[in-house]
């Protein structure tokens, strides 16, 4: 397969180089696309296709950049997607994108193989990628929807900096930095200082009160699950870790449950790994799951405050399994 990485430089396109690498994808040919100012820089890259180096030089995006290309991965924000995405089909490429551009269109599957990955046979020339909070919970919701159907669920993210990007990512180094000098603090990619803060805002406000990253976690669930009706409530909280988000979610069943089943579901499926052991204060945790491909659960009990309630905590590599790897899992799919 003859692979372009669209926005090759950011955070998520330089994981999608060292995911591609890993799992051993078969490249025939390998490109890195960027922006103008980018075209040049060399990125490092080991896997299949490449011309030996061990790198890959970025060259710049244009509307000709697909000419040979079989399956394009854009990591470049919801505006490139918009532009290029259609340039890329035309020249008989499969879009894998990681925006949110085209998630809620009809005629795009969203896609968690774990959960959906027959949707991809209804794709139209783009398929999408869900957003970084929304996969976790879906891994788990429909595993859990297995022992009984699904009747409201609660989930408050705690989102890493690196959720933002590099620059976010940078923002928060020096952040800490100069908040330790006791340095006066100037927020640029945060609406407020992010070092030693919880921000419960990301993405931009919407009429009833919510964000736009708690209503994609919502329709996304709903669309990626096959259920229209799923009630679902969201809390997104930017908070100051580098790397890996983390979930904490009440599930309420319509039915009765057993916290065994439960925990054997969640076992059984694919991608997930249970920690979660008190007695010996263990449980997933950012710090120990980065550069990880699979979502950690921990922290399992039973949600007395309904009749049939679960209560759990997940952490996952937002830059892994959030978004470069899942977008290579899609692509395994289509080979």
């Amino acid at each position: 397969m003859r692979v372009a990485v669209v926005g090759a430089t950011g955070a998520v396109g330089q994981e999608m180089l060292n995911v591609l690498a890993q799992r051993d994808f078969p490249v025939t040919a390998i490109k890195a696309l960027a922006s103008a100012r980018s075209a040049g820089k060399i990125l490092p890259y080991t896997g299949k296709g490449g011309d030996g180096s061990k790198t890959v030089t970025v060259e710049e995006l244009t509307h000709d950049s697909f000419d040979d290309v079989d399956i394009a991965l854009f990591s470049a924000g919801g505006a490139i997607s918009e532009e290029y995405a259609p340039s890329a089909v035309k020249a008989g490429a499969v879009v894998i994108d990681n925006s949110s551009q085209f998630r809620m269109d009809d005629d795009v599957p969203l896609v968690v193989p774990e959960v959906n990955g027959t949707d991809v046979s209804a794709h139209n020339g783009i398929i999408a990628n869900p957003n970084c909070s929304t996969i976790p919970l879906v891994m788990a919701l429909d595993a859990l929807a297995q022992v009984a159907p699904l009747k409201r669920v609660v989930v408050s993210t705690y989102q890493a900096a690196s959720g933002a990007g590099q620059p976010a990512m940078d923002e928060l180094y020096e952040q800490t930095g100069d908040f330790l000098d006791g340095k006066e603090l100037h927020p640029k990619e945060f609406a407020h200082r992010i070092a030693f803060n919880c921000i419960p805002h990301i993405d931009v406000f919407l009429e009833d009160g919510s964000t736009k990253e708690e209503w994609k976690m919502v329709v996304e669930s709903r669309k990626i699950l096959h259920d229209a009706d799923l009630a679902l409530h969201a809390t997104c909280v930017r908070v100051p870790v580098l790397r890996c988000h983390s979930e904490s979610v009440n599930v309420e069943f319509d039915g009765p449950i057993t916290l065994d089943a439960v925990r054997q579901a969640l076992a059984e499926a694919p991608g997930i790994v249970i920690i979660d052991d008190p007695d010996t204060k263990t449980y997933p945790m950012p710090a120990f799951t980065e550069k990880t491909d699979d979502v950690f659960i921990g922290r399992l009990r039973i949600d007395d405050s309904v009749e049939h309630g679960i209560a759990f905590w997940n952490v996952s590599d937002q830059l892994r399994k959030g978004a470069a790897l899942n977008a290579v899992q899609i692509a395994e799919l289509l080979v």
